[in-house]
């Protein structure tokens, strides 16, 4: 499952530079993640870094997008070119 940024965002953009893939990007009045780049730091960290250093926790699972960890595993190694190994 990728994650998303909700409306409690307060555009603080410690959260930007933080995703390896890429995935957050600036939306039109909040900051958003791209779910096609998403892994959840699955391949990169044993957390999402994202959530680590949001200072107003809100970045949850996107229900909307729900992928398994062989998904997110596939994402990353499409992503990358690189094997996935286990962190």
């Amino acid at each position: 499952m990728s994650l998303k940024i909700t409306d409690e965002c307060i555009n603080c953009d410690v959260c930007e530079p933080e995703c390896p893939n890429e995935a957050i990007y600036q939306g039109e009045e909040i900051y958003e993640i791209d779910p096609d780049k998403c892994t959840e730091c699955v391949g990169h960290y044993d957390e999402p870094q994202c959530q680590q250093v949001c200072p107003v926790d809100c970045i949850p699972l996107d229900d909307d997008n729900p992928e398994t960890k062989e998904q997110l595993i596939a994402k990353y190694e499409q992503l990358t070119g690189e094997d996935y190994v286990e962190v």
